[in-house]
């Protein structure tokens, strides 16, 4: 019998965050390690994921398309430029699509497919300081082990 209250402990953001702390293409382009969270902190430049607006939850038992916003930040000083601050966050977008393709372990979620949800945006801070935003659907499931 599975578990269909599985589904809510589905959280498409711990995952695609986990996978994009680790990557080594992420870490390189974004400077080094610790560039990653669900926070909008130094050091610059950041990614900060979090859930998007967006997606859709299916039929709340097991397959469900949440949206997931990657955001880089550059430094509040405006650095780097637009070009290097979309650059990274492409690279973080190829990424992230690459999740589908490796076995989930530990229990977590089986992502089945990352997708754009949208256009790649330069949204500065009221402030002045640079940021980029894109939107990713994510395709996923509570891993069988868990449901």
């Amino acid at each position: 019998m599975s578990d269909a209250y599985a589904f809510a402990d589905v959280d498409p953001v711990a995952v695609v965050l986990a996978w994009l702390a680790e990557h080594p293409r992420v870490t390189e382009v974004l400077g080094g390690p610790g560039r990653v969270s669900g926070a909008r902190e130094a050091p610059w430049p950041h990614l900060r994921v979090a859930l998007g607006p967006g997606g859709g939850l299916g039929d709340l038992a097991w397959l469900s398309e949440p949206e997931v916003t990657l955001e880089v930040y550059g430094d509040p000083g405006g650095w780097p430029g637009p070009a290097a601050l979309s650059r990274i966050l492409k690279v973080c977008a190829v990424a992230a699509a690459e999740l589908p393709d490796v076995a989930p372990s530990n229990r977590r979620p089986v992502v089945s497919g990352i997708r754009p949800s949208g256009v790649l945006l330069e949204s500065p801070l009221e402030t002045g300081q640079p940021r980029w935003v894109m939107g990713l659907l994510v395709t996923l499931h509570p891993h069988p082990e868990t449901s």
